[in-house]
């Protein structure tokens, strides 16, 4: 599974129409109705703000009163072939006067979404979990070795040492033997 590494916008003008295309990282759906939203104020004298995403198993589109398949469709087509998740294509439309048809919009919402992913790197997602940690002080370099490579999101020094971290699958069973687990949820892992 994949993702894009940074957010990115890019426009192409189509017989005179205007086609501005994000692409998002997104990781749940209240940052997709955000962005959406944002994008609908930005740009609400355009033509068309058209939009596709997928989360996990969650996905949608949008023709945004362009003819039924010729927007939303060609955007969320692009998204799977590429293998995408966690992702948001936004393609806001400003009518140039010349009418493209459904299949040259098929041909410009692909295309605007396709280059928009050309300008960014693909990274791909591992399988991981969203962990509390907590063990003795003795145990700090055993454990800080074990998590090297792994994001700790935060420490707490008491009693005991408490990390919050994202690790992948095969870090767990290290960390069993010398410390208490709590695994918080499932996640997946830019690497």
């Amino acid at each position: 599974m994949q993702t894009i590494k940074d957010n990115i916008t890019n426009t192409i003008i189509i017989k005179n129409s205007k086609f501005i295309c994000y692409l998002y990282k997104v990781y749940n759906l209240e940052e997709v109705a955000n962005e959406i939203k944002k994008a609908k104020e930005k740009y609400k004298d355009a033509t068309h703000c058209c939009y596709a995403y997928i989360i996990d198993n969650n996905h949608k589109f949008s023709d945004d009163f362009e003819p039924k398949g010729s927007a939303g469709s060609p955007i969320y087509q692009v998204l799977k072939n590429n293998n995408l998740n966690y992702v948001l294509c936004i393609v806001i439309r400003y009518f140039g006067g010349i009418k493209l048809g459904a299949s040259g919009l098929i041909r410009a919402y692909s295309r605007s979404a396709k280059e928009a992913l050309e300008k960014t790197s693909i990274i791909n997602l591992t399988k991981g979990k969203n962990i509390t940690i907590e063990f003795n002080y003795e145990n700090i370099k055993q454990i800080d070795n074990i998590l090297k490579d792994e994001k700790i999101l935060s420490k707490e020094y008491k009693e005991k040492i408490i990390y919050n971290a994202n690790v992948l699958n095969n870090i767990i069973n290290p960390l069993n033997n010398i410390s208490k687990i709590t695994i918080n949820n499932d996640i997946y892992i830019e690497k």
